[in-house]
């Protein structure tokens, strides 16, 4: 573990705050360093800031500071990507074969790369989604994840690249605001119900969707890295699941910690979104090959959201 050298790529997004924490403190705080866009976040280990899309900088960062391997976690959401399509699909497509290529070339062992329960479509079966089945997404995000899979695979198949990948369902934490997906209410929902006492969600109260806790996620982004090799049997992307909820039983959860709560409905563009996507997810490949398990149920994921995010904003229960 002395020699390993991770760089996580958007590292301000809402995973990649909580997985920058998990891994310095795994690996040391000078094994680990974070980058993205932005200026001048907090973290407690080095940043740079770095555009995924400026394929020589990411090239001399990683060579520069000695990268073993990187967390590739930049990329443009569902909703977000629907209102700039042609960037969704450029930031989501370049910026990993940025990363993979610098792989093939040998300078770095081993990558992980999200995909998202997005790559699957209408044609989907909904109920406990197998890993196998058919896959036509109808959204630009969910195109470029099942895109990015199928080169994944490719780049290990073909040159042997060591890239891992999950399908990232809806992820819920509380160290992070929103950004920009259609399972995003899910987080949303208790700021304003600390805030405002009420929140009107985008999707209808029945949209059932496949959901977790983000130190679940971590976790399995974690796990996943640190498995041997040959256990390690899926290419493209493993499903992973925790949960299945719609807004109204989130809503009725948090119901019993603040009883005066109250949830509207207004569904908007999201809603075609969401009706697209499974309603719960099989995951057993993921559990056999390496030995993937979740922790948190919906009554501990509201219980920890509210404890945290009272802490965060001065509110007492």
């Amino acid at each position: 573990m002395s020699d390993t050298r991770i760089l996580v790529i958007g590292a301000c997004g809402q995973v990649g705050t909580e997985l920058v924490e998990n891994l310095a403190y795994m690996y040391g705080k000078d094994a680990v360093i974070a980058s993205d866009i932005k200026d001048d976040p907090s973290f407690d280990v080095e940043y740079i800031k770095l555009d995924v899309l400026d394929r020589e900088k990411v090239r001399s960062t990683i060579v520069d500071n000695k990268i073993t391997e990187v967390y590739h976690l930049a990329a443009l959401l569902s909703a977000t990507a629907e209102q700039h399509p042609e960037f969704g699909w450029k930031l989501n497509m370049e910026g990993l074969f940025n990363v993979l290529d610098l792989a093939k070339e040998g300078i770095l062992k081993k990558i992980f790369w999200p995909s998202s329960i997005a790559v699957f479509g209408p044609t989907t079966p909904r109920q406990d989604t197998p890993q196998r089945t058919v896959i036509e997404p109808t959204t630009v995000y969910g195109i470029s994840k099942f895109a990015g899979e199928r080169w994944c695979e490719y780049y290990h198949n073909r040159w042997g690249v060591d890239v891992r990948s999950v399908r990232y369902p809806g992820l819920i934490g509380y160290k992070s605001l929103p950004g920009g997906g259609t399972t995003d209410y899910a987080v949303d929902i208790f700021h304003q119900a600390l805030e405002k006492g009420s929140y009107e969600c985008f999707l209808s109260a029945e949209t059932a969707l496949p959901m977790m806790y983000m130190s679940d996620a971590v976790k399995a982004t974690i796990d996943i890295m640190q498995a041997p090799t040959e256990q390690i049997k899926n290419r493209s992307s493993y499903n992973i699941s925790a949960m299945s909820f719609d807004p109204a039983s989130i809503g009725k959860e948090i119901q019993k910690h603040i009883p005066d709560f109250t949830i509207s409905y207004a569904p908007d563009f999201r809603q075609k979104i969401a009706d697209n996507w499974p309603a719960s997810i099989d995951d057993t490949d993921a559990r056999t090959d390496w030995n993937w398990q979740h922790s948190y149920d919906l009554p501990d994921l509201v219980d920890d959201m509210l404890k945290n995010l009272r802490t965060q904003k001065g509110v007492s229960a």
